[in-house]
């Protein structure tokens, strides 16, 4: 049975991935880690304050539980980044190369780390964009994590440390409050909606981004690190996709279900971010490899959601009856 060390694991990924990494290998299996511990990591059983910057408490960690996996999920993500970029910088990279020390001198099984749409740029074909292309980010954030990618097949191709890596979309969920990036429209629109509120959108109604349901996040990565070690073939970081929308088609969906939505439309610097991203992702690597495929699209996706946080709602005026 694999231990398993999640870092970052209080974020919007980190909490759900966490949840399901216990309902599959048992509570005792997996250590929650984040640098605060918050309400939802203090229910997940085992937990340790970790500043992943700090390589010698990960060392101590590692021993301590006997970790055999990491799941290294501590970023600062695009939009948060332009704000504090030598800070996204440090914590994006550093923190990487410290995990990534542990695993060569531990000899740990498998690492996973998240890259991003991110890593593509202006120059990137927008539609289908390949596995192999152009990739000249604008932001810090797309920097660290092109960077990141190629960190990642260094320690792999130079130290057999087996890196595994999925170059996520717009990751939408409504069990936790979005992290500060530029697809976060797409999870904050649903909470307005649920609550009759409107919208006002930071994106043009036409931008369209590549987008992915939580359920399916977690399940292509866990799929991805359960894979056997030859079907592996990119070591960077996989593309994956599920759906693409604009801000204009999400509000349709919402209002087959709510048809008294309200949304506007105020694009901020965050328009220059989405604008330097593709529009529609080619995923055919990691179809191929490992056999990827997307349960959810943008109107499977709307009515769960929905239905969810209307559940959640009720629950919560009942609890303060």
């Amino acid at each position: 049975m694999p231990r398993i060390l999640v870092i970052g694991a209080s974020g919007q990924l980190g909490s759900e991935l966490t949840q399901e990494l216990k309902n599959i290998i048992g509570e005792d299996n997996v250590v929650a880690s984040d640098r605060n511990i918050s309400a939802t990591s203090s229910r997940q059983g085992l937990f340790e304050t970790l500043d992943v910057l700090d390589g010698d408490l990960l060392y101590k960690i590692v021993n301590k539980h006997k970790i055999t996996q990491i799941y290294h999920l501590a970023a600062i993500l695009s939009a948060v980044g332009e704000q504090h970029p030598k800070q996204a910088w440090t914590l994006n990279i550093d923190g990487l190369i410290n995990v990534l020390d542990v695993a060569k001198e531990k000899k740990l099984d498998k690492i996973f780390w998240p890259s991003s749409i991110a890593v593509f740029g202006p120059n990137t074909p927008v539609n289908h964009t390949p596995q192999n292309t152009i990739m000249d980010p604008l932001t810090v954030y797309g920097i660290s994590k092109l960077a990141g990618e190629r960190w990642c097949e260094y320690y792999f191709h130079n130290y057999g440390v087996d890196t595994r890596s999925l170059r996520y979309p717009g990751l939408i969920g409504y069990k936790s409050p979005a992290g500060g990036g530029t697809t976060d429209y797409a999870v904050d629109i649903y909470h307005k909606a649920i609550n009759k509120k409107p919208f006002e959108c930071f994106l043009k109604e036409d931008t369209a981004l590549p987008m992915m349901y939580m359920p399916d996040a977690i399940r292509s990565t866990i799929e991805l690190m359960k894979a056997d070690k030859v079907k592996i073939k990119v070591r960077s970081s996989y593309n994956i996709n599920a759906m693409s929308f604009t801000p204009k088609e999400v509000a349709n969906s919402i209002k087959m279900h709510i048809p008294d939505f309200k949304i506007s439309y105020q694009p901020d610097f965050r328009q220059d971010i989405a604008d330097s991203w593709p529009r529609l992702i080619d995923d055919s690597c990691a179809r191929k490899d490992w056999g990827w495929n997307p349960e959810f699209d943008l109107n499977k996706m709307t009515k769960d959601i929905l239905e969810n946080l209307k559940n959640l709602k009720s629950t919560a005026i009942l609890n303060t009856d």
